[in-house]
């Protein structure tokens, strides 16, 4: 079965959704392409389709909206019943259509969707790796995948208010900016323990931390400039309370890669980060809030599927 499924999120990035939509079906026919679409009617909803499409032998899955709806699809993908050699195959491929539209752009695609749907067509499917969450709920323990990146503190905080913009400014990567600035003045350490590969990190109070498959986040911010979804590692960055002073020196560096070199901003590098703390945590998984409490996982899956690009 090598047809291509179509997941269209209408609510990602509303503006042309009916001019896109339209030159991508006349651009399947030209290519004589046989497809199947799917348009998302609720939050979920891009995990139950993409676990369906896989599990009855679907291997290639266009992707239109953001990383949200990336990131649905991946869960779909990762929790589908299949084995490791077969979710392998799989190919998955975005026309960037969100708010942040973080992962695309390590594979320098944007919101001109015409390229992007051409990178698509003739683009190179590469091994990518999949971050996993592991955590405890009532009991029970859940995992929570994704393709970009995972934060504590301040980000999760920042993608709150970001989404609270929407309704008022639109979808824009400057929703980010701003609800990154509120959050600054919002977020107070969580106590927690850190150890990544079983070394403990001198971490006492957490004020923020962002774990990168990518090395971009909240729309275009270079939190984790070495991070590369296909090295089999997870790159991080994170910081304990910091000044006003201290928070001054860093704005500057978000968006050019230089804030690791800060020197109050520490990093990390390992197949697996463990959380160690009692508090409730809200995090962000590719931008899709979570809450629970206790300790939590992080591991890197190598290789787990497939994600079709140009060369980044």
């Amino acid at each position: 079965m090598n047809n291509l499924h179509v997941i269209i999120n209408p609510y990602s990035g509303k503006r042309a959704l009916l001019r896109q939509r339209y030159y991508l079906f006349r651009l399947l026919k030209e290519r004589n392409e046989p497809y199947q679409y799917y348009v998302t009617a609720y939050a979920g909803h891009a995990t139950e389709m993409a676990r369906d499409i896989v599990e009855n032998g679907g291997r290639r899955i266009l992707i239109l909206g953001g990383d949200g709806t990336l990131s649905e699809a991946i869960n779909g993908i990762m929790s589908a019943r299949l084995s490791d050699e077969e979710r392998q195959k799989v190919q998955v491929g975005i026309m960037p259509r969100g708010t942040g539209n973080d992962f695309g752009r390590f594979w320098h695609l944007d919101r001109n969707y015409r390229r992007s749907l051409d990178l698509f067509f003739n683009g190179t499917p590469h091994p990518i790796d999949i971050g996993c969450l592991t955590f405890l709920r009532n009991g029970e323990e859940h995992r929570r995948y994704f393709v970009n990146s995972l934060g504590f503190g301040v980000d999760p905080l920042t993608c709150l208010y970001a989404d609270r913009l929407k309704p008022y400014i639109g979808s824009h990567h400057i929703n980010y900016l701003f609800g990154l600035l509120r959050a600054l003045g919002k977020q107070a350490p969580i106590p927690m323990t850190v150890s990544v590969d079983g070394k403990p990190l001198p971490v006492s109070g957490l004020y923020t931390m962002s774990i990168g498959n990518g090395p971009y986040s909240g729309g275009g911010i270079r939190q984790n400039p070495t991070a590369d979804p296909r090295d089999g590692v997870l790159n991080g960055m994170f910081l304990e309370k910091p000044t006003f002073r201290q928070i001054m020196q860093a704005l500057p560096r978000l968006f050019d890669g230089r804030l690791t070199a800060i020197d109050f901003v520490h990093s990390l590098e390992g197949k697996e980060v463990r959380i160690g703390t009692d508090r409730h945590l809200m995090i962000e998984a590719d931008g899709i809030l979570l809450h629970f409490t206790g300790s939590c996982t992080i591991r890197c899956l190598h290789h787990a599927i497939q994600f079709v690009a140009p060369e980044p």
